[in-house]
């Protein structure tokens, strides 16, 4: 286990405060008081900040004088991160699909266990995390191949069935239309008025593809040079409505369709994006984490720059540990203001 190379003291006593299971395995805390040390996510009760200290890995914590907590087992942890990487490793790896209990035996673990284990640490069932390998491998190869069954094999399904029935609806518009460019797809598209700026917002009948600022039809155009691309009609204007709510009123409930595809890793960091509560932020390392990929804190922070529904999938929740910003697409003046509403609208929640 060894921590992030920028983890500063402040950032771990946050993270041991909301005891954030994605710090797991990634520095541990020696109690004071008791002579312990634990991960960050123990359910004990915390001692106060001044009695703790904190250490990249058992061997370090032990030297200082403290031992293993009996409660959240922290030598536990460096198993579990090295097994889920390699099961990782695995599912890259194989031209094949790989079951459960293969995968979970060859990382020496039970089934039930190493699905919970996977899931908790990756946001995502090994299942699921190898469909979206396949869709992924899928996606470029349509964009290469002469014919849709190439890709589909290439892509290490074992029948275009299989690809049909299980993973082509995450391409969103129908494979083919990848492989032509988007061909015989129609995107709409408008702009709206926010206190931001104007607002690109696009649709397939599917949902959102993209929502960005200071952009308009060329970057469809670019990204499906294919596809039917158009102004939206009365049913975007509404969905566009709600786009501009979730700038103008993060606290409520945006529950809007899309229709976007990233690799697994891409997916994994969305994914993790959208689980950040209004007026928080997470780290790039904690992003990392959460995907299942603790050491690809620059892949993470590339994830979040490829987003392409700003304010849906919000991306401008990220930041480099010590609480520096970190880059955004559409501005840091941009950022800091998306970031200042919603932190003011989670005061006036708690009050």
């Amino acid at each position: 286990m060894s921590t992030a190379p920028a983890l500063d003291d402040d950032t771990a006593w946050r993270a041991f405060a909301a005891r954030d299971r994605a710090w797991d395995g990634r520095f541990l805390v020696g109690v004071k008081t008791t002579g312990i040390y634990c991960k960050p996510s123990c359910p004990a009760r915390h001692p106060k900040r001044e009695n703790v200290s904190f250490h990249p890995d058992p061997a370090s914590a032990r030297a200082a004088g403290f031992r293993a907590c009996l409660r959240c087992t922290p030598d536990t942890v460096g198993r579990d991160r090295i097994a889920v990487a390699a099961a990782i490793a695995l599912l890259e790896a194989a031209d094949d699909r790989l079951s459960l209990d293969a995968v979970a035996a060859q990382v020496g673990y039970a089934p039930h266990h190493f699905h919970r284990l996977f899931k908790r640490a990756t946001g995502v069932t090994p299942a699921a995390y190898a469909r979206a390998l396949r869709t992924g491998r899928a996606a470029d190869a349509l964009s290469e191949d002469s014919t849709v069954t190439e890709a589909i094999y290439d892509a290490g399904y074992s029948a275009p069935s299989r690809f049909y029935e299980a993973d082509a609806k995450r391409l969103g518009m129908a494979p083919s239309a990848w492989a032509r460019g988007g061909e015989g797809v129609t995107i709409r598209w408008t702009i709206a008025d926010t206190s931001l700026g104007a607002l690109f917002v696009a649709a397939t009948d599917k949902g959102l593809c993209r929502v960005s600022f200071d952009e308009d039809a060329d970057e469809l155009r670019r990204r499906f040079p294919n596809a039917t691309i158009e102004p939206g009609d009365a049913a975007l204007a509404e969905l566009a409505a709600h786009v501009v709510a979730a700038v103008e009123s993060p606290e409520r409930d945006h529950d809007l369709p899309l229709d976007v595809r990233g690799t697994a890793f891409q997916e994994a960091i969305w994914q993790a994006l959208r689980t950040i509560p209004i007026g928080e932020t997470r780290t790039y390392s904690e992003l990392a984490a959460l995907a299942g990929r603790p050491a690809a804190v620059r892949a993470a922070g590339t994830a979040c720059g490829q987003n392409p529904v700003s304010i849906v999938i919000p991306c401008h929740r990220a930041q480099r540990i010590g609480g520096a910003l970190g880059g955004y697409a559409y501005g840091l003046d941009r950022k800091r203001k998306l970031l200042a509403v919603e932190a003011a609208q989670r005061a006036d929640l708690q009050e």
